[in-house]
């Protein structure tokens, strides 16, 4: 199943280090196809290096596309995440 969502960045200095960290984490295990696609840039979310070379700021939007089995339980674990602010406070 393939599922695709925008999310709103609410960090304050954007996906940095931390914010990837986390995320490549929370993706470590999944057997799904994970992509964040930010000013026409497709990248693999699992890769840290990817998501930070993305340099997306304070309040872009990232479009999020999961693809597999556990897409669904996947896409809901980034939402969360993203609307956290990945544990920042």
């Amino acid at each position: 199943m393939k599922i695709t969502c925008k999310v709103k960045i609410k960090n304050n200095l954007g996906l940095h280090a931390r914010p990837a960290t986390i995320i490549a984490k929370l993706l470590q295990s999944v057997k799904s196809s994970v992509s964040f696609t930010y000013k026409k840039e497709t990248i693999n979310a699992k890769s840290i290096m990817s998501i930070l070379m993305l340099a997306a700021r304070k309040n872009s939007l990232i479009t999020v596309v999961t693809d597999g089995d556990d897409a669904q339980e996947i896409m809901t674990k980034i939402q969360e995440a993203f609307e956290n602010k990945f544990g920042e406070a």
